[in-house]
């Protein structure tokens, strides 16, 4: 039975999608990493939670770390587990991707929302 379409509606978060460029030297004797818009650059798409069912049907027999959103929309060619996810201030790494029914109309990520550590006030 195919998958239905997600609502155009739906999706309503314009995100930003961006793929990893190669390492360069920092000078320093380390690297630095690098990010380059994907193409297209921007993808509607809706954010939901990742609920342990959504999950079950999406990654049976795979193991992730930490998936704590889908991010679903129509088809996108470069978004690739190796791609980030960016929207309104808030950093999305992607765990896995499917196109659904492999008919290159959906796309359903699952990511792993990077939280930035707020910084410690004064002791008390």
């Amino acid at each position: 039975m195919p998958a239905m379409l997600l609502p155009i509606g739906a999706a309503r978060h314009l995100v930003t999608v961006e793929t990893p460029h190669p390492v360069t030297p920092d000078g320093h004797g380390g690297y630095t990493e690098t990010w380059a818009p994907a193409d297209p650059p921007t993808w509607y798409c809706a954010i939901l939670p990742a609920t342990a069912r959504a999950l079950e049907r999406l990654a049976a027999g795979t193991s992730l770390a930490a998936a704590t959103h889908l991010l679903r929309g129509r088809y996108h060619p470069q978004l690739t587990p190796a791609s980030r996810v960016r929207h309104d201030g808030r950093v999305f790494l992607i765990a896995s991707v499917s196109n659904l029914d492999e008919r290159d109309r959906e796309t359903v990520a699952v990511a792993s929302e990077v939280l930035t550590p707020t910084p410690a006030g004064p002791p008390p």
